[in-house]
């Protein structure tokens, strides 16, 4: 029986009359995606610099303060919320957000709660984000040499990463696994990760590098466009479009010879902004319209400004009508400088 607050009429319930979130060029935001932690225990070398330094602990928002924005989030008409990092499991007592914002699935409010993780902290969550109601995750896993694990994440152990897909399988959750196509890397690698992934069941989607954040590294010099990789790949496997969608960025093939689903997301070659559905709050309460972009909504001010969430929506309400049509990502030899300057833990990906 729904319990919501019925008006006089008798009509719709009040919550369902929240008018959705329409940005500028008529996409309806339905989809959060919160950063709550900027700190990583894995230092990526095409996401972060290796000695990174982090946001002091006193900037963040708390717990409950992130709920508060993701409620209000939800009462504007998202559907899907994504946790996300740096690595949103080393965030201390996280499992209380998930248990909070599971309760909104419960309700009927959230159709979808995942999180994007690197794999190292499963083994110890996995089971309790099941019972928190996350029915699938994102696992990110550039490459199954241990060696070159560890060569591209330089902290990284990938035996305690298997360990938590596995932790994460038994547990009942969907896993995506996420690489990023490098070129001189990982290319190579690339048919055998797919035979695996989809040989455990799970999906696999390829990402292009992005622009973001000052690294050691030239980014030109790994830098694989997927219309090449997926043009090698094409030696090996027979690929069909497929309509699949998971509510992100992904565009899916069906692998005729392993069955399963490979998601190329192409933010350089071909970008996704027409359909884009997303927003990304970090874990200070910035609220960023588009990830390649630089335009953002203080939303910590407004959330403290006040115990009534009044003033909270109407900052919201600004900001989606700033949303901009998208992103102008290049990376080239004479575009060798970031794009955007914060690194993608900031806004998690």
């Amino acid at each position: 029986m729904n319990t919501a607050t019925i008006d006089r009429s008798g009509a719709l319930p009040l919550e369902q009359k929240t008018a959705p979130m329409i940005d500028p060029f008529g996409r309806a935001i339905t989809y959060l995606r919160v950063s709550v932690t900027d700190r990583c225990d894995f230092r990526c070398t095409y996401c972060m610099a290796e000695h990174m330094t982090f946001l002091p602990k006193k900037d963040l928002l708390t717990l409950e303060e992130l709920q508060r924005l993701c409620s209000a989030f939800i009462e504007k008409g998202v559907r899907k919320l994504r946790l996300t990092g740096g690595e949103p499991l080393v965030r201390k007592n996280i499992m209380f957000l998930v248990r909070e914002l599971g309760r909104e699935i419960e309700a009927g409010r959230l159709d979808e709660l995942t999180l994007t993780t690197n794999g190292s902290q499963l083994a110890k969550y996995a089971a309790e984000l099941a019972d928190c109601g996350v029915k699938r995750i994102n696992v990110s896993l550039d490459t199954l040499d241990p060696a070159k694990f560890h060569q591209i994440t330089r902290w990284g152990d990938l035996s305690k990463v298997l360990e938590g897909i596995d932790a994460a399988q038994a547990a009942g959750l969907k896993i995506k696994i996420n690489a990023v196509a490098l070129k001189g890397f990982n290319d190579a690698e690339i048919p055998d990760l797919m035979r695996w992934a989809h040989g455990r069941g799970m999906d696999l989607t390829l990402i292009e590098t992005m622009p973001m954040g000052e690294i050691e590294e030239d980014r030109t010099d790994h830098y694989m466009p997927l219309s090449e990789m997926r043009r090698q790949l094409e030696e090996q496997f027979t690929f069909s479009e497929i309509p699949y969608r998971t509510g992100g960025p992904a565009r899916y093939l069906e692998v005729a010879e392993t069955g399963g689903r490979l998601g190329l997301i192409t933010p350089m070659t071909h970008n996704f902004c027409e359909s884009c559905n997303r927003v990304r709050l970090t874990c200070t309460g910035t609220l960023y319209m588009c990830l390649g972009q630089n335009d953002a909504a203080d939303l910590r001010t407004a959330l403290r400004a006040s115990e009534d969430d009044a003033y909270l929506s109407q900052v919201i309400d600004e900001a989606i009508g700033r949303k901009p049509k998208g992103h102008d990502f290049i990376i080239d030899r004479e575009h060798n400088r970031p794009a955007v300057a914060r690194h993608m833990s900031v806004t998690g990906g």
